[in-house]
Order: structure tokens, then C-alpha cells, then sequence
């Protein structure tokens, strides 16, 4: 019972609600937890069903946020469970406001950036997380406990460059693989916040076709620059991009000054030209067979094409930042 009250006063934060971050939300909300934060930039497409479990053909139809459809579901999973959606883009200027006032964070991120820039924060305020990544049939888990374990950068030492690595996109994923991801991240998140943590220098390796399962001792580096020597070099924004592409035919655009878009405003100026939709916080623009989300932090996500730079001069034409 002392353990389900810690379970019941804790916040978590997953960051994506994608496969693995909707999966873990899910278990969590089951689990009791009081609080949770889910953090996440897309919105729900068909091409997402097969393995984002929490999400159905009428969030894919309306192009829900990720977030929104999430929070939606979790109330119905467990409506005692207090659920705060964030429509946004993990990036160096928001990560330690997101992250301030939780317990722990669960990453189901997708790309290496954003886990880096995750690392950085969460040692910096102390925070505990649990990386997790699914490709094809495998998938890895470590928890990283700030002053505990060795972090992320002991297992990957820097990001690998950009197209040097399979996607989603390109060679596929597993659903199961990615439930069994979330299902090891949500039980070390449970093991921290009961105060059962048994070993804090490992990563679990699973392979699920072929029936493996791998646990690894990670050593801290002694020349680790974020764990041992305290620098925080992605958090400080030093390899953060404004362009990145983001899932099947599209890019994000993020602009790198603080802004705040009055969405009305804008959809009255362009509904004489273009289709406009607003709905849900997010401002939809339909034109030459192109679609751009907007939102209010001045974000946009360009579908219909994976050329940053067609996806800039749209962005400059609708948008104006």
C-alpha cells in the first residue's frame, strides 16, 4: 500500500506519444499514477495505427495532436488520473520548464537529438529517465538516475549523423516490440518511484523475433562530458536544428526566437485564398497539395513534401516568421 501511494503522488512526464510513449502513458495511467504530463509535437495519421495503440481512425481523420487524442484516452482509461497534454517541440529553450515538475520522464522520442537534449536536462535538475528506443524486431531500455548510473552519452557517445541510421520509416517496426519497450520502461519508472531500484548501470537488450533478451552492464565513462564532467553542450543549444524532417513526407519548421501566433488572426487573413481549418489549438492550411499545421509557438509541420527547403518557402509565404 506504501507503494501505491508513492505511485498515486508521483508525476510523470512521457515525452512523444508514439508507439512506445502512448503504450507507456497507458500502463501508467493503469498503474495509478496521479499525474501525467504527455508531451508530444505530431498529430495522428493513418500510417500510425498498426503500432500507437491509444489512437483510432476518427484521431487520424480529424488530424488530432497526438497529445490531445492521448489525453482524451487516459481520462477514459482513469479519469482520477490528473493528465496534462503539451502540444510542443522538445528543444533546448523549453525541455527544463517542461520537465520542472516531475518525478520522472519516459522517452518516447524518436530521434537522437531530442534524447541528448532530454539527457542534459534531466541531469542538470536531478530528474530520473528511462531511454527507450524500438526499430524493427529489437529495442533497448536503460534508466539513467542522475548521480546513480552512468547516462546516455556512457552508452551512445554523441548523436550518429543524420541518415546514418535505419528509421521507422524506411525498414519498419514491430508493434509488439515497441509495447514490450514501454512495458520495461514502465516497470523501472514503477521500481524508482517505490524505491526498488536494483541496479541503475544497465540496459536491457530485446529481440523479439528471435526470442532474445539481453541485460548489459554500461560503465561510466570517466571522460563522459555530461555525467562526470557536467557539460550540458545540447541543452546550451549548440547542435539544435530549425529544420528537421518529421515522419512520412514532411517537415517540422521551429523558429528560434520565442513567438506567440494569433492562429485567428492568421486564418482570417489567408481564408480568402486558402483552406483554413482551426481546431484543437492548431491551424491547418491547405494549399497545392501541401498541408501546414501551425501553432501558436510559431511550430509548423509541412506535409506533402521531405524538402526543407520547399517546406521554408511555404512556411515564409503562409506563415511570415
Amino acid at each position: 500500500m506504501d507503494g501505491q501511494k508513492n505511485i498515486w503522488d508521483a508525476s510523470v512526464a512521457t515525452i512523444g506519444c508514439g508507439a512506445i510513449g502512448s503504450a507507456a502513458a497507458e500502463l501508467l495511467a493503469r498503474a495509478g499514477v496521479g499525474r501525467l504530463k504527455v508531451v508530444d509535437r505530431d498529430l495522428v495519421e493513418l500510417s500510425n495505427l498498426h503500432r500507437q495503440l491509444l489512437y483510432d481512425e476518427r484521431h487520424a481523420v480529424e488530424g488530432l495532436p497526438k497529445v490531445v487524442a492521448c489525453a482524451e484516452r487516459l481520462r477514459q482509461i482513469n479519469s482520477d488520473v490528473e493528465v496534462e497534454p503539451v502540444v510542443d517541440d522538445v528543444n533546448p529553450r523549453n525541455v527544463e520548464a517542461i520537465i520542472s515538475d516531475v518525478d520522472i520522464i519516459v522517452d518516447g522520442t524518436d530521434n537522437f537529438e531530442t534524447r541528448f537534449i532530454l539527457n542534459d536536462a534531466a541531469l542538470k535538475l536531478g530528474k530520473p529517465w528511462i531511454y527507450g528506443a524500438a526499430l524493427e524486431t529489437y529495442g533497448v531500455v536503460m534508466p539513467i538516475v542522475p548521480d546513480r548510473s552512468p547516462c546516455l552519452r556512457d552508452l551512445v557517445p554523441s548523436p550518429p549523423p543524420p541518415g546514418s541510421l535505419p528509421t521507422c520509416e524506411a525498414v519498419g517496426v514491430l508493434n509488439a516490440v515497441t509495447v514490450a519497450v514501454a512495458s520495461l520502461q514502465v516497470t523501472e519508472s514503477l521500481k524508482i518511484l517505490t524505491g526498488r531500484i536494483d541496479d541503475a548501470g544497465k540496459a536491457v537488450y530485446i529481440d523479439l523475433w528471435n526470442s532474445s533478451f539481453e541485460v548489459m552492464k554500461i560503465e561510466r565513462r570517466e571522460d563522459c562530458p555530461a555525467c562526470v564532467l557536467g557539460k550540458y553542450e545540447f541543452l546550451e543549444g549548440r547542435f539544435t536544428r530549425d529544420l528537421v524532417l518529421c515522419g512520412r513526407n514532411a517537415v517540422q519548421i521551429s523558429p528560434r526566437v520565442e513567438v506567440e501566433l494569433n492562429l485567428e488572426e492568421l486564418a482570417g487573413r489567408l481564408e480568402k485564398t486558402v483552406s483554413v481549418r482551426l481546431r484543437q489549438q492548431v491551424l491547418y492550411i491547405k494549399v497545392d497539395g501541401y498541408e501546414i499545421a501551425v501553432f501558436r509557438n510559431g511550430r509548423a509541420i509541412v506535409k506533402g513534401t521531405s524538402d526543407p527547403a520547399l517546406a521554408k518557402s511555404l512556411y515564409s509565404r503562409y506563415v511570415g516568421l
